[in-house]
């Protein structure tokens, strides 16, 4: 089984358009999308290795120094699967994209280091 990275993203325009949710309706749908998310990571527990994390504020770092800056970078998890395309399958209709205000998730393979 080979591991594989999920990379969550979310746009600003859509975190926005969820923030202005009338307070009550938003809370109700990060219940629903809790309730679902602890639903999907159940399904696939045995896919999960590392369950992840929601991700914070961004501070880049490079020649010049560091600053802080944005992405659409959410939240990670790590599953293992057959193959790229069966790690893939795992996140369709994830509540990432169908409940809470996510874009896109992206499934990339964890390779290991040559000579390590």
């Amino acid at each position: 089984m080979k591991k594989y990275l999920a990379v969550y993203f979310g746009t600003a325009a859509a975190m926005a358009t969820f923030q202005k949710l009338e307070e009550k309706v938003r809370k109700d749908r990060e219940q629903t999308g809790i309730a679902a998310w602890k639903k999907w990571v159940e399904t696939n527990k045995k896919a999960v290795t590392e369950l992840g994390s929601p991700l914070g504020k961004t501070k880049r770092i490079d020649s010049k120094g560091i600053s802080d800056m944005r992405n659409e970078i959410a939240a990670w998890t790590v599953v293992e699967a057959e193959s790229h395309d069966a790690a893939a399958k795992l996140f369709i209709n994830h509540p990432h994209f169908s409940i809470f205000p996510g874009d896109h998730i992206e499934i990339m393979e964890c390779m290991a280091i040559p000579g390590m």
